[in-house]
């Protein structure tokens, strides 16, 4: 499964979230972004429960995240 986190950092931290978001196994790719989110997170993950253990257990500590917001990929 993969989908794309979209992360609201505080002012300053952008950098160092975006480093550590690099260091999460199931992190494939992490940009820093110009517009209502600071960053952007590819994960790819067996599973939606996966994907929410990701989310919550790893990313979200990370300091200096303030919101999340994860969109799931679907093909068509």
């Amino acid at each position: 499964m993969k989908a794309y986190v979209l992360i609201k950092v505080r002012a300053g931290d952008v950098k160092d979230v975006v480093e550590q978001l690099r260091r999460i196994k199931n992190i494939k790719e992490a940009h820093m972004t110009f517009g209502p989110y600071d960053a952007v997170a590819v994960a790819e993950t067996e599973d939606v429960a996966a994907l929410g253990r990701v989310t919550a257990l790893e990313i979200q500590p990370i300091p200096g995240v303030e919101q999340t917001l994860t969109c799931l990929a679907v093909d068509v």
